[in-house]
């Protein structure tokens, strides 16, 4: 079995300017708005730079937001024990909580239902996680839940960040959660 080779630390360093520069840019103005050259004057690399680590600005865009996919997967699968059919974790509604601050950049990366590039990033790492989760279970059907579970959170996440559904982070996070307990319930 081979390891993957380390990270190079100088490239790791690189790409979190590049990320944070992103994030301010986006704070200021739509993603749609943000030039390669503003952004790597924030970040105070070159411009042969930026695109050595990235092929462009959503793929930035993406990478930036990648935490937000992490958040989710761990908010989602925070508790022990036999889970609260009707209230979310703690951590699930300081994860929709945690939104407010990138919500326009979320938003223009993860379109209504739960597509766009960040979306298919949170359905592809939330599906494995889950998949993972039923088949050391032993459960029926796991792909199909897993599936399930993923679209499910993708969609609403998505429609509550549009406007499309009403309620605050923590009235939304026991909502999908209820969702959420049904569909592993169901199988």
């Amino acid at each position: 079995m081979t390891r993957p080779a380390p990270e190079d630390p100088r490239a790791a360093r690189t790409r979190a300017r590049l990320r944070e520069a992103l994030l301010a840019e986006c704070a200021e103005r739509p993603l749609e708005e943000v030039g390669v050259a503003a952004l790597v004057r924030r970040a105070g690399v070159g411009r042969a730079t930026f695109y050595v680590h990235y092929d462009g600005l959503e793929a930035l865009a993406v990478d930036a937001c990648a935490d937000v996919v992490r958040e989710a997967v761990e908010a989602l699968h925070s508790w022990t024990g036999r889970p609260d059919p009707v209230h979310a974790p703690p951590a699930l509604a300081e994860f929709f909580a945690s939104l407010a601050p990138h919500a326009g950049l979320y938003r223009e990366l993860l379109t209504p239902g739960g597509g766009g590039p960040l979306g298919r990033v949170l359905h592809r790492d939330l599906r494995a996680y889950s998949l993972r989760e039923r088949e050391r279970a032993g459960a029926a059907d796991a792909a199909l839940v897993a599936s399930a579970v993923a679209a499910t959170f993708a969609g609403v996440l998505a429609d509550w960040l549009h406007g499309l559904l009403d309620g605050d982070a923590a009235r939304i996070a026991d909502e999908v959660w209820q969702l959420l307990v049904a569909l592993h319930a169901s199988r």
